[in-house]
């Protein structure tokens, strides 16, 4: 079953838009683009919010000391702001899933926790925690810390009366057989999901595909509202899923764009090409 196209929000025109309306970009803040939509209009949410870290902090990359600086929009505004920021764009979300709709939530304790607690006080039910452990993270060269090696992401549905989608019998199939464990071990994305370009928060691929199996039902159709470099997107396009991408920078659009565009050629054609084809 395909999947049905979510409505636009507003008058704002897509940045980029398939010819058949499977996946579309938005350009602009996200949090003004959220109120836009009609209630309703998604079956799942992957987020990936901004973990507040781009202080003047520093990490190891390739065997160096570099400065942690991913643009204003990771800068902390301290406690109160920073979970402001969450609580809204939380309840945004809320009013755009579905009612047995469900949203991921990536972060790390910079802002996991401020994110648990607006679930619980806009009412969502927090489904489960899933720790992504990567086996290969950067060391921790202040040799005060234990090397941070997992983020967490958290799983919730849109209420306590949701009767949220879950493909146990798949899950466990990839599992050989088993029932899937919370703790996942993904690598860092690797070279050959960078090829199109690059961004400083890109998750693997492999992560987003098994969240997406998880919890999107047949023709669902899903939102990114942090998109970055498409991933949300390209997992979701490589499913035969719906995808509704926003992001800030033209950048990552474009990005985006090239990455979805190899998952699918068909979409490189336009609307006259693709019905006459």
């Amino acid at each position: 079953m395909a999947p049905t196209r979510a409505p636009s929000p507003g008058d704002t025109e897509a940045w980029w838009s398939s010819p058949d309306g499977q996946a579309e970009l938005y350009e602009g803040d996200s949090l003004e683009l959220l109120e836009q939509f009609e209630p309703e209009s998604f079956d799942v949410i992957f987020a990936d919010p901004p973990y507040f870290l781009s202080n003047g902090g520093t990490t190891c990359k390739n065997g160096r000391r570099v400065a942690v600086n991913k643009g204003k929009w990771d800068r902390s505004r301290g406690a109160d702001e920073n979970h402001a920021f969450n609580t809204r764009w939380l309840e945004a979300c809320q009013r755009l899933l579905t009612p047995n709709g469900t949203i991921w939530v990536s972060g790390t304790h910079h802002v996991i926790f401020s994110v648990g607690f607006a679930m619980q006080q806009l009412g969502y039910k927090v489904l489960n925690e899933v720790i992504w452990e990567k086996p290969n993270p950067p060391p921790n060269l202040s040799c005060r810390y234990f090397t941070h090696s997992t983020e967490i992401v958290l799983w919730a549905s849109r209420d306590k009366k949701a009767k949220h989608y879950f493909d146990y019998p798949q899950m466990k199939e990839i599992n050989e057989g088993k029932q899937m464990k919370n703790v996942w071990r993904f690598t860092a994305p690797p070279k050959r999901e960078k090829e199109h370009g690059k961004h400083p928060t890109q998750k693997p691929l492999g992560l987003l595909d098994r969240l997406l199996r998880a919890s999107v039902p047949e023709g669902g159709r899903v939102l990114d509202p942090f998109n970055g470099s498409g991933t949300t997107g390209v997992a979701a396009a490589e499913l035969g899923f719906g995808y509704t991408g926003l992001e800030m920078n033209p950048e990552y659009l474009e990005l985006s764009r090239r990455r979805l565009m190899s998952v699918v050629p068909a979409w490189d054609l336009d609307d006259e090409l693709l019905q006459t084809g």
